[in-house]
């Protein structure tokens, strides 16, 4: 028969076993439970780095995005800017062509020998130049209206500087050249051609061009006075050029015969040492546009 003892042993044993066996279920379990833990925590950082690939390859595409947006953003700056260059150009060349469909276009051209105004040529708007500046205040002389305010400017200045200028003759019609120039004739003959221009010919007739005296003299030794000396460095600062100087092949040497062919051209002509007729006209007519600024 078995004992107590060996009944009580027995049955430690068999709770021993049975205590092994729930401890390795337990660790078993904890073993399974953490590897499904770690699994899971595996999947998870591979979705989000999967997560985090996705958005920086989103970035990366984004960043393209933005760099083509910006490139085509700045092409089409680019473009704005030269639309606008040429809608500007196309808008200055319209404002030129307005201008100068508004300004005589005979007013610069080479008249002496060359080119002819007719009878019924007449320039726009004279006006009476004022009677303190004319050299016999019984006549009635004309300037053209918009010569006037560039020439007042040059008495005025003149007159600062202590010259005392003034004026023999002015605007002259085709009628009035044509008795001036017979009755040259019939006092010089043929010589009269060398001073006086036919009818149709003078620069008188656009109304642009002035004789200068001095307030005691007229025409004799005027090379010699202070008057032509202050003309010969100012006048062009006034649009005002000598048609006629020394050593040119039109006319005898007329210091007292002075054009206005507007500031800008004038200075050219100063700045080159050159005279109005020495001149191209197609140089010339390029001025025509800056005639009254």
């Amino acid at each position: 028969m078995v004992g107590g003892e060996d009944v009580i042993i027995a049955f430690m044993q068999i709770k021993h076993i049975w205590l092994v066996l729930i401890l390795c279920f337990v660790v078993i379990g904890g073993l399974i439970y953490g590897a499904r833990l770690y699994l899971g925590l595996l999947q998870e950082q591979e979705s989000a780095w999967q997560k985090v690939s996705v958005l920086a390859d989103y970035l990366t595409l984004t960043a393209k995005e933005n760099h083509y947006l910006a490139n085509s953003l700045e092409f089409e700056k680019e473009r704005n800017n030269i639309i606008e260059s040429q809608i500007g150009r196309m808008v200055g060349t319209v404002d030129d062509l307005t201008k100068l469909s508004k300004i005589d276009p005979e007013l610069l051209k080479k008249y002496s020998k060359i080119y002819f105004l007719n009878e019924n040529y007449t320039p726009e708007n004279l006006v009476e130049i004022k009677n303190e500046y004319l050299f016999d205040s019984t006549k009635f002389l004309e300037i053209h209206s918009q010569v006037e305010p560039f020439l007042n400017r040059l008495l005025s200045a003149a007159k600062k500087d202590g010259i005392a200028l003034k004026i023999v003759s002015a605007f002259r019609s085709f009628d009035t050249q044509e008795l001036l120039k017979s009755h040259y004739k019939v006092t010089y003959g043929s010589g009269a051609n060398q001073f006086s221009a036919d009818q149709g010919y003078s620069e008188h007739q656009l109304g642009t061009t002035v004789d200068f005296a001095t307030a005691s003299s007229t025409f004799n030794g005027f090379e010699k006075t202070e008057a032509y000396k202050w003309l010969m460095a100012n006048a062009y600062k006034y649009g005002f050029v000598i048609s006629y100087p020394e050593e040119n092949t039109y006319y005898q040497f007329e210091p007292w015969h002075w054009r206005f062919v507007g500031v800008k051209l004038a200075k050219k002509i100063k700045e080159d040492n050159r005279y109005f007729y020495s001149l191209p006209q197609r140089t010339i007519d390029e001025y025509l546009i800056y005639l009254f600024d």
